[in-house]
C-alpha cells in the first residue's frame, strides 16, 4: 500500500522543513510519497524547498508560477499522486502528522473509504469565534450532504485513492474543503471521524483563512450540493 501525502504550501518557509521532518520521522504502516506544491510563495519557501529536495528520495516538489490558492495546489498535487490512499498535510504546525497513523487504520482494515480527523471530538483549544464558524459550516454541510460530521473544515481528510482521483476539484481556494466533502458524500463513500490534536495559530503567526473565506465556503456548500 502506498500513501500519498499532499502538502500545499504558501509562504511557509519557517515551518515547511519541520513538517517534512516530522512526516519522515514517523513509522508508517504503509509506504509513503510526499507531493509538495508551492503556490507561488512570496517568501523564501521555494528556495528552502529546493535546498532540501535531495534530502528525501520520495518527495516530489512542484512550483506554481502564479498564486492560485489551496484548492489549486491540491488539484496539482492530485495530478501527481499515485497512492492507494491519499491525504492532505498543511505546511504549518497546526496539525501533527503523527495523528495520520490512526486515521489510516479504518481504511486499512476495510471499515471506511474516508476518514476525517476532528479537532472538536478531541476538544482542541481555539478561539470561540473560530469554533462557532467551523461548527456552523459543518452543520450547514451536513444538512446538504446527509453526513454527520463534527469538523468538515479539517485539514485531515484521508481517503482511498480511487475516491481521490474522481474528485476533479474546481475550487481554487478554501472552497475545496466543502467541495471535497460534498463530492465524497455523493460518491457514497463510507465516512469515519476520529479525534485529532490541534494547535491553533493566529494571524500574526501566519494564519491565512479569514471571514470572507467563510462566506465563500457557505456558497460552495450550496453550489456543490447541486452543481459540479
Amino acid at each position: 500500500m502506498l500513501l500519498s501525502i499532499l502538502v500545499p504550501v504558501y509562504n511557509e518557509s519557517a515551518t515547511i522543513v519541520q513538517i517534512l521532518d516530522r512526516v519522515f520521522s514517523i513509522s508508517w504502516p504503509t509506504q509513503i510519497e510526499v507531493v509538495v506544491v508551492n503556490d507561488a510563495s512570496s517568501d523564501r519557501t521555494q528556495e528552502v524547498l529546493e535546498s532540501v529536495r535531495s534530502r528525501w528520495s520520495n518527495v516530489q516538489i512542484y512550483h506554481h508560477g502564479v498564486n492560485q490558492g489551496k484548492g489549486a495546489a491540491i488539484r496539482t498535487a492530485l495530478g501527481h499522486a499515485k497512492g492507494d490512499i491519499v491525504t492532505i498535510q498543511d505546511a504549518d504546525l497546526e496539525y501533527d502528522p503523527a495523528d495520520l497513523v490512526k486515521l489510516l487504520e479504518p481504511i486499512l482494515t476495510g471499515r471506511a473509504d474516508v476518514v476525517y480527523g476532528s479537532r472538536f471530538l478531541a476538544g482542541a483549544s481555539s478561539p470561540k469565534l473560530h469554533q462557532w464558524v467551523n461548527k456552523f459550516l459543518t452543520n450547514l454541510s451536513n444538512f446538504f450532504t446527509g453526513l454527520h460530521l463534527t469538523d468538515m473544515e479539517t485539514c485531515y481528510k484521508v481517503m482511498r485513492g480511487e475516491f481521490a482521483k474522481k474528485l476533479k476539484l474546481r475550487s481554487q481556494r478554501f472552497g475545496m474543503e466543502p467541495e471535497i466533502t460534498a463530492k465524497l458524500a455523493q460518491s457514497q463513500a463510507r465516512f469515519v471521524e476520529l479525534p485529532i490534536s490541534y494547535r491553533f495559530r493566529n494571524y500574526a503567526e501566519g494564519k491565512k483563512i479569514n471571514w470572507w473565506d467563510g462566506i465563500k465556503a457557505m456558497v460552495a456548500i450550496v453550489y456543490f450540493r447541486f452543481g459540479d
